[in-house]
């Protein structure tokens, strides 16, 4: 497997999509928070999702979750799907986006690069435990919900 990119901006300016489900059932969401490197001997990606989310059902229930990064050109549709509940709408229709297996998950025709990646560990993340004052002080968790660090094992590269 090999995956050449500017990690330090893949997730920050490009975005990307965490699907996790089956065909038929599944659900994605925009994210902007994520890593990848090698962890256990494994190449890994982590992402986070706020306990709110209606992903975050999906990620606790199944065992494979993909990361999807597209072209510029979708920027927009990233945006609307990261601002609308997949319990309020039909996201995907929304979105134009066409779904494709991939693995045991799901990701996109439309994406560049799809990490198909094996959930190895699930933590929540404590805002009692942020060290840095300013990010503390940033608000990301005044009026909503935690997040929950995923750790998956790439198993391939789409």
């Amino acid at each position: 497997m090999e995956f050449s990119t500017d990690i330090f901006s893949q997730f920050d300016k490009k975005w990307a999509l965490l699907t996790a489900g089956k065909p038929g059932d599944f659900n994605t969401m925009t994210i902007s928070w994520g890593g990848m490197g090698t962890l256990w001997g494994r190449p890994v990606v982590t992402s986070y999702v706020r306990t709110s989310r209606y992903t975050h059902e999906f990620a606790d229930r199944e065992e494979y979750f993909t990361v999807s990064f597209f072209p510029e050109e979708y920027k927009k549709t990233l945006a609307v799907l990261g601002s609308k509940s997949g319990r309020d709408i039909d996201k995907i229709n929304a979105s134009g986006l066409t779904p494709v297996v991939a693995g045991e998950s799901v990701t996109f025709e439309e994406a560049e690069v799809t990490l198909l990646c094996k959930k190895l560990f699930k933590q929540r993340l404590d805002p009692a435990n942020i060290i840095d004052q300013g990010v503390k002080d940033s608000h990301f968790y005044d009026n909503d919900a935690e997040h929950d660090m995923y750790i998956g094992e790439v198993v391939e590269i789409l």
